[in-house]
């Protein structure tokens, strides 16, 4: 078991260092506003994956460039929270409807399980996705009741037994 987790985090590491996005400020930005419609990304701030701000912005979306583990993505303010808490394992609880655009899907990231965010092992669970560009929306628990959390749906919720619960809406077929 702890080769399989030393194998695991050499390959994120690799990864990592093999990204042509670290260090390129020009490709961070262009990566970065692919994840959305001009709409939003013109007046987005855009962060690298460490927080530093690469493009200040005035209309409360918050552009980050792929990485490893996701694809790009525009986020209004509850989905970093949402991310934030969901990254330290803590309780996270939606008070307004709060939008994520990913319109360039998931890049080179290797998709995740709809029903756990912390599985790693595509073949560990029967419910690994990896979409292509999609919306997604994280509304108080309440508005979930009733929707669908079957992936193969073009509107369903993902990880609906967790406090990360949200909506996708699959924009376009994964490449």
């Amino acid at each position: 078991m702890n080769h399989e987790l030393i194998k695991y985090c050499i390959a994120l590491c690799l990864l990592s260092a093999g990204t042509v996005l670290a260090g390129d400020k020009e490709a961070m930005l262009a990566s970065a506003l692919s994840a959305g419609p001009a709409s939003v990304t013109d007046n987005a701030t855009v962060k690298d994956h460490e927080g530093n701000v690469l493009k200040q912005g005035s209309n409360g979306y918050t552009c980050y460039p792929a990485g490893p583990s996701m694809g790009a993505a525009c986020n209004q303010g509850q989905w970093d929270e949402l991310i934030g808490a969901m990254m330290s394992k803590q309780d996270f609880t939606a008070d307004q409807i709060s939008f994520s655009y990913m319109l360039a899907g998931e890049g080179d990231a290797p998709g995740t399980s709809n029903s756990d965010p912390y599985q790693t092992d595509p073949n560990a669970v029967d419910d690994w996705i990896k979409e292509g560009p999609h919306m997604m929306i994280v509304v108080p628990r309440e508005m979930l009741k009733g929707m669908s959390h079957d992936p193969k749906d073009p509107v369903y919720v993902m990880w609906g037994d967790t406090p990360y619960a949200h909506i996708m809406v699959r924009i376009a077929e994964s490449e």
